[in-house]
């Protein structure tokens, strides 16, 4: 039987770098952080760590699975390989309409993003002319999509490093800000937690959630150039960058002001910057959280159209590549649907994009569990047992039992917490539906 084309291998190893880091840093930091302080205090740095930790733990699962079969388009081949084609099917079509919805949610945020320097131009036009150049960007070339994710992840890279030495500077100076002078013992004299832990577990649920995208790595590994040396390297700095990136961003911000001072509605990078007399403060974390959105839909784009190329059954309509080798026609698809979202904002308030993008982070915890079971299926496998043993995960398969029990907390908070019910429920809904559909089409297939 004919094979399927193979993708091109030319990211290098500092795309892949850059795209991992990208995939842990996002509006979530940058938006959410405000809420996760309000809700837990300083205690929400011992949060991040915990979460951090289980995230890093998923990912060494999914490097050791990436490292058997490098060939592999998407992670989602795994599932389907170790626990069952009806699986693969599940969680694969789980995983592109996540995507897609995301895309939709970040799509609408452009516009509000760019309506912050230019209130009176549409929101419509925006929307469409970055999903036109970042649609240009992944049908040029995989480079041309590397080098984009490159730029749009150093600059939120900036953003943070600034804020870290910023912190830094002024707590070794003991510099005077409007909440008074700087000092280390800032962090805890108000306390260190917040409403005596009452939402502590809420604030468990939204550092899951800033996480979300970490694994877009496995995306990119039948597109790297040397994936056996650049793929262990990424996942195992994952770690270093959740340390630095945010601990040390939470670290710098509830230092330099008092964590009560922060606002849920407001981005904690705006009150410390305008706090230090910094006037133009809103302005450049708008640019960023615009850049945040724009990698995401750029990550989007690239994800659902070779999740499309890995679900299409050889010799189809979607399962052709163009002369750059990427899956075009899977691309040419996810953008048209997303598209769609720019006459739906005609119709739906914002509200309801941001309940159906709750919705598909419920999803995404649901791959995540499924990966860690396809490792421990992996590991039972003759392919483990008779195989080269690369990129172990360390302590499996009790860490993988272990970081599993996190994930169905946090899933479980999901569906008890009023705020998060419902559209978790609907998440529900969509894996039956999905399971129902599976019994006809995995059989005829």
């Amino acid at each position: 039987m004919t094979e399927k084309p193979q993708l091109s291998r030319t990211l290098s190893g500092r795309h892949i770098n850059m795209i991992a880091l990208g995939g842990t840093i996002g509006t979530g930091l940058f938006l959410g952080a405000g809420d996760s302080i309000q809700k837990a205090g300083p205690a929400i740095l011992l949060i991040y760590i915990i979460t951090g930790f289980f995230v890093f733990s998923m990912m060494r699962a999914l490097g050791e699975l990436l490292l058997t079969d490098h060939n592999q388009t998407v992670f989602i081949g795994f599932i389907k390989k170790y626990l069952g084609d009806r699986a693969g099917f599940i969680m694969g079509w789980t995983y592109w309409l996540g995507w897609i919805i995301i895309a939709m949610a970040e799509l609408t945020a452009i516009g509000k993003y760019m309506q912050f320097w230019l209130p009176q131009t549409p929101a419509w036009l925006w929307e469409l002319l970055f999903l036109g150049v970042l649609y240009s960007m992944n049908i040029i070339a995989v480079k041309a999509f590397g080098e984009t994710e490159f730029w749009f992840a150093l600059i939120k890279i900036i953003a943070i490093v600034a804020m870290i030495l910023i912190g830094i500077i002024m707590v070794v100076f003991h510099i005077r800000s409007e909440a008074g002078i700087t000092q280390l013992s800032t962090l805890w004299q108000h306390g260190l937690i917040a409403n005596h832990g009452h939402n502590l577990l809420a604030a468990f649920q939204m550092a899951f959630f800033a996480f979300l995208g970490v694994e877009f790595v496995g995306i990119t590994a039948a597109e790297t150039k040397d994936p056996l040396k650049t793929i262990p390297k990424s996942i195992n700095s994952i770690i270093i960058r959740i340390l630095i990136f945010y601990i040390g961003a939470l670290l710098a911000i509830m230092t330099i002001q008092p964590w009560t001072n922060y606002s849920a509605n407001t981005s904690p990078f705006v009150q410390v910057f305008s706090g230090i007399g910094i006037p133009a403060a809103a302005g450049i974390i708008n640019f960023v959280i615009l850049t945040a959105a724009a990698s995401s839909l750029n990550s989007a784009l690239f994800t659902t159209g070779r999740m499309i190329f890995s679900l299409s059954p050889k010799n189809s309509f979607f399962s052709q590549l163009n002369s750059h080798y990427i899956p075009m026609r899977g691309i040419n698809l996810s953008t048209a649907l997303i598209a769609t979202v720019i006459g739906l904002n005609y119709i739906f308030p914002e509200d309801a994009f941001s309940m159906v993008t709750a919705t598909a982070s419920a999803t995404f915890i649901v791959i995540y569990i499924s990966l860690l079971i396809t490792h421990i299926q992996y590991r039972k496998s003759d392919h483990f047992i008779n195989g080269q043993k690369k990129f172990l995960m360390p302590f499996a398969p009790f860490s993988n039992y272990l970081t599993i029990v996190f994930m169905a907390g946090v899933f479980l908070i999901l569906l008890l917490s009023p705020a998060t019910m419902m559209t978790t429920i609907l998440s529900i809904i969509w894996f039956v539906v999905l399971f129902i559909i599976s019994l006809y089409k995995v059989r005829v297939q």
